[in-house]
């Protein structure tokens, strides 16, 4: 069987047994950019990712800026450890990299927020220890307080901390919208696979220009709504 074939073959499995469908994004969205630190972009970075990760870092500016623009929640998250990754646990334990974010690293460079992404004032940093950016901290509370509906999730990588979020984004009850060009992992293969396996199952994987596309619907209406008032 031809690798087309064998693509089509599987889709039409996965479309038989009911995934693939559509998930409609709400009209109060916010978004998460994930993890976008030092450590992944600079070449002597312990998670350094390369060309994916330098093509996730200009989606996610831009995605950053229409999300500004549109005056939605914006949310960004890192990693911290205590001294030797004390609060690290069993992910601390497996994945020696996370070291550069123990306060007892040699570089803190690593640690900060890449050129382009920093936060700006109000908008809110979560800071994790594991995966996904909803397991032991305040974001689905602090969602459902705005009455947010949708969550545009832009970061690194694919296949760890983004898809966790938005896994858990899914069962928090929040629509998962996943900006292709603004997620970024170290090699193709588990980039695309995760992207997959997430529209298969658990959200929506859009591109840049739909993801601008629908900020611009959410900023219009806001601005219809205000003249009105």
């Amino acid at each position: 069987m031809s690798h087309t074939a064998a693509d089509a073959a599987l889709r039409e499995n996965y479309a038989a047994g009911g995934f693939l469908r559509r998930l409609e994004p709400g009209s109060r969205p916010a978004l998460i950019v994930i993890d976008f630190v030092n450590a992944y972009l600079l070449e002597d970075g312990p998670l350094y990712g390369g060309e994916g990760i330098r093509v996730a870092h200009r989606g996610a500016i831009e995605l950053l800026g229409a999300a500004r623009s549109a005056a939605i929640p914006v949310f960004h998250t890192n990693l911290s450890y205590e001294k030797g990754g004390r609060n690290g646990g069993i992910l601390y334990r497996k994945v020696g990299a996370l070291a550069c974010f123990a306060e007892d690293a040699p570089d803190p460079r690593h640690g900060r927020f890449v050129a382009g992404l920093e936060p700006a004032p109000g908008e809110s940093v979560i800071t994790k220890q594991y995966a996904s950016a909803f397991f032991a901290t305040t974001l689905a509370s602090t969602l459902a307080f705005l009455r947010v509906d949708t969550l545009l999730i832009a970061g690194v990588s694919t296949s760890g901390c983004v898809r966790a979020t938005a896994v858990d984004c899914c069962q928090h009850g929040f629509v998962p919208l996943v900006v292709r060009d603004a997620v970024g992992d170290r090699a193709s293969g588990p980039h695309e696979a995760n992207l997959f396996d997430l529209q298969a199952k658990y959200a929506e994987v859009l591109g840049l220009a739909d993801a601008l596309a629908y900020l611009g619907r959410v900023k219009a209406s806001r601005a219809s709504a205000a003249d009105r008032a």
